[in-house]
């Protein structure tokens, strides 16, 4: 009795689809686990280097990273508290020069300028205050603390959960960097949420810098702060 002989099942669109969809969701998770990996570890890495206000050591330079101004030329509430640590540096005598470093690619954009403004209201003279206004990214300003600025050991304001880059990019180019936090309130759960996640790119993206691509920034004339 002759059997009939069943042919080969062929590969179907859907089921190439679901191959193709587990090896993404494979791929993705391995590198959502590599991305969280090495944030941990920058975090723990720039603890080290982390003060808060009181007990920070010393320095001559603190370099306030840019963020929000609001439309009417004021400082978002995130800027403000970096601003106003930065002021509680300098009347405690932990620095005697303040760099506002911040974004001012468009004229009617000016963040060093509102930071400036807000740190003169507070007291601090405006001859104890260097405007940077290239510092675009934190990699920006560290690179431009070192080689405009000349300066090699300052004193890093920004908040919590962007510390641990700065830190990394800034002792990378080379400066003895600490930092101190400039939470001062907090910003609510979704201003939190989307920065903290922001800062997981963002953080690969620093190291990619530092380490591959090493871009140069504007740079200009020396101005040395110290």
């Amino acid at each position: 009795m002759s059997t009939i002989e069943t042919p080969p099942k062929r590969t179907t669109i859907f089921t190439r689809t679901r191959k193709l969809l587990r090896i993404a969701i494979g791929a993705g998770v391995i590198a959502g686990v590599l991305v969280l990996g090495w944030r941990w570890v920058v975090v723990q890495y720039a603890a080290r280097y982390s003060f808060t206000a009181d007990d920070v050591p010393q320095r001559r330079v603190a370099i306030v990273f840019g963020a929000q101004v609001r439309p009417d030329g004021s400082p978002s509430l995130m800027l403000q508290d970096r601003i106003e640590t930065a002021v509680q540096l300098y009347h405690a005598g932990k620095v005697q020069k303040i760099i506002m470093s911040g974004d001012n690619r468009f004229a009617y954009y000016n963040e060093p300028a509102a930071m400036m403004a807000y740190a003169i209201e507070r007291d601090v003279p405006p001859e104890d205050i260097q405007p940077d206004y290239a510092g675009r990214r934190t990699y920006d300003t560290c690179y431009r603390a070192r080689d405009v600025f000349l300066v090699d050991a300052p004193i890093l304001v920004t908040q919590k959960f962007h510390l641990p880059r700065a830190i990394l990019t800034c002792r990378a180019l080379g400066l003895d960097a600490v930092g101190v936090s400039a939470d001062r309130r907090w910003y609510g759960y979704g201003a939190l949420g989307w920065s903290s996640v922001r800062e997981l790119a963002a953080t690969l993206r620093a190291t990619l810098d530092i380490i591959l691509r090493r871009p140069a920034p504007v740079l200009g004339k020396p101005i040395p702060v110290n």
